[in-house]
């Protein structure tokens, strides 16, 4: 049954699959997490943290994407972020955000 939904990113996932206790399953999926993640789950949690305190109103499907690809430029933040708006300002703080992380 599910309780809740929530947005998380590819590190975040990595700490819930480490849970399961079937191990063929957790083999692949840690697998294809591992590759394609670029920080560690604590790292993510921070990181996700840090963009909500910001006040940039922006999305938690956007952070997540955020956490996931880590963009390095405002063309890079732009791409990933195609249905919010975000002001020069406002990009600059986030990729500032994400340079800590890199």
């Amino acid at each position: 049954m599910i309780h809740e939904t929530k947005h998380l990113s590819m590190a975040e996932v990595i700490e819930i699959v480490e849970t399961i206790d079937e191990k063929e399953e957790k083999k692949e999926v840690m697998s294809f997490l591992k590759k394609f993640t670029k920080i560690k789950p604590k790292e993510a949690k921070k990181l996700r943290e840090e963009l909500e305190k910001e006040e940039l109103w922006l999305k938690q499907e956007s952070i997540t994407k955020i956490i996931d690809f880590l963009p390095e430029t405002s063309s890079e933040l732009n791409k990933i972020l195609v249905n919010e708006s975000l002001n020069e300002e406002e990009a600059k703080k986030i990729l500032e955000i994400i340079k800590k992380y890199l």
